[in-house]
């Protein structure tokens, strides 16, 4: 069987330097990578610093990414997209113009007799209650059908304002992963082989009698990756 690669939190869109541009490179050989090496993807959330679709609109600057997703679907992999806490208004735009699969919470999917528990990680943790909240109400289509009231020119903006703001806000200079590694125990005891996550920015990989906790880092600083070749999982950082 071809192998099967994870990865998060590139945040496309958070900033218009040459560094952004870097990353976007190593991202698109990567997706060039999996399209020669993989029979499937799973993006765990995060792939973009903000997205907001429109009936007609979708935001700018992901043209060259949102092409290797298609050329992805061209060569018949299957491409899954778990939300994250910045891309979770995606609508119907990747998934009728690319047929890519999306999942706006957890996803428990089996790959050769091994059971993978994926979730972004957001609102995992227990002191974490005022962004679970907050989730409800910005995931509510009510609010979601209001906010389109707004002109793309001054909806987005201020989205993407917003995005910055908790990103900044939201920095983990000091990682406490314990909820995280909680939720993935509890998972084990349901059955699952592996418990991946993103969100916090960190790669890690434990094993737990024969289970692995795997945090995927991100393609800000780490350019990190998982890939399963349908015995074992590899952490991987991307060359």
């Amino acid at each position: 069987m071809g192998k099967t690669y994870f990865f998060s939190d590139v945040h496309l869109g958070m900033n218009d330097d040459k560094a952004q541009q870097e990353r976007e490179a190593k991202l698109l050989d990567f997706l060039a990578h999996v399209g020669e090496n993989g029979d499937r993807l799973f993006i765990v959330g995060d792939l973009f610093d903000f997205w907001f679709e429109y009936k007609t609109v979708i935001p700018r600057g992901y043209t060259r990414v949102i092409g290797a997703l298609s050329k992805l679907k061209e060569l018949g992999k299957e491409v899954h997209y778990i939300a994250g806490n910045h891309d979770f208004w995606l609508g119907d735009y990747l998934t009728d113009e690319l047929n890519i699969q999306l999942h706006f919470d957890e996803l428990i999917y089996e790959i050769n007799g091994k059971k993978f528990f994926l979730h972004h990680g957001d609102g995992i943790a227990k002191d974490d209650k005022g962004y679970r909240l907050l989730k409800r109400v910005l995931r509510n289509k009510t609010n979601i059908f209001l906010y389109r009231l707004l002109h793309p020119d001054l909806g987005i903006p201020l989205a993407k304002w917003v995005s910055s703001y908790s990103r900044n806000h939201n920095k983990f200079d000091v990682l406490d992963d314990s909820d995280y590694r909680e939720e993935a125990q509890l998972r084990f005891g349901e059955g699952c082989d592996y418990a991946i996550f993103g969100h916090l920015h960190s790669p890690m990989m434990d094993e737990y009698d024969g289970k692995y906790y795997v945090n995927l880092g991100d393609w800000i600083e780490h350019f990190t990756y998982a890939v399963f070749d349908g015995e074992k999982l590899e952490l991987l950082k991307w060359k």
